[in-house]
């Protein structure tokens, strides 16, 4: 985990987010905390992981989501060479939800 990120204010941030119950109060949340861009820059690259974990060539990804090759070499790089597993974490839990 990285340390430059852990302190009582990010804490507060995540338990604030794992309140939220439902699509609706994220939406809502959201809207609040991050400007459209930022949201979308997440979403965007959630969805670029997700893409390059079912092995999704750069085309394919650029053309469907539109991130540059940037974007998706950083996304690249944690997904695959960073030792928090974040990204694949996050997948494989929302793949679990989709198969109950």
């Amino acid at each position: 985990m990285n340390s430059k990120l852990k302190n009582d204010a990010t804490d507060f941030l995540f338990d604030a987010i794992l309140s939220l119950e439902n699509k609706e109060e994220c939406y809502r949340f959201f809207e609040d905390l991050c400007t459209s861009a930022e949201l979308k820059a997440m979403s965007q690259r959630l969805v670029v992981a997700k893409m390059l974990a079912e092995k999704k060539v750069y085309t394919e990804i650029v053309k469907e989501t539109g991130a540059s090759t940037a974007t998706i070499s950083r996304v690249k790089r944690a997904l695959f060479d960073n030792d928090t597993y974040g990204y694949t974490l996050a997948l494989e839990k929302l793949s679990e939800k989709e198969a109950d």
